[in-house]
């Protein structure tokens, strides 16, 4: 079943054709100012209905992080796919060193934007961002 995620003022809409089975929550100091809870998906696997309004902010040029210029929501972000090279504990996977960068990138939406989401059907795993990256 699809899944919607919008803004408040509803200026950005994001579209994804599955409702995910999980999801992370990361303690990083950005995602803990913002309180998003993150699915994640590949590019193409989402619709953006709507980004007139859309605003980007990156401390450091990889992490794309899109909120909306009006009412100011944290709606989605866009990475390098650290997860297909590292662990949730920061080492490097099996064929990966240590420093590698990932080639691929990730789309993260913020469930929390999601009109009734049904939070029961959702692993929501906890990621120590603060001391692991």
């Amino acid at each position: 079943m699809s899944m919607i995620a919008s803004c408040h003022c509803g200026a950005t809409k994001i579209q994804a054709a599955e409702t995910p089975r999980s999801a992370k929550q990361c303690n990083c100091s950005f995602c803990a100012r913002t309180g998003a809870v993150w699915a994640y998906y590949a590019p193409g696997e989402l619709t953006f209905l709507s980004q007139d309004e859309e605003r980007t902010y990156s401390a450091r040029g990889m992490n794309q992080h899109h909120f909306c210029g009006v009412c100011g929501m944290q709606t989605w972000g866009d990475s390098p796919d650290w997860a297909s090279a590292y662990n949730a504990d920061g080492s490097a996977k099996e064929g990966f060193t240590p420093g590698t960068m990932p080639t691929q990138r990730i789309y993260a939406v913020n469930l929390r934007l999601v009109d009734d989401l049904d939070w029961s059907k959702i692993a929501v795993e906890q990621m120590d961002g603060r001391n692991n990256w």
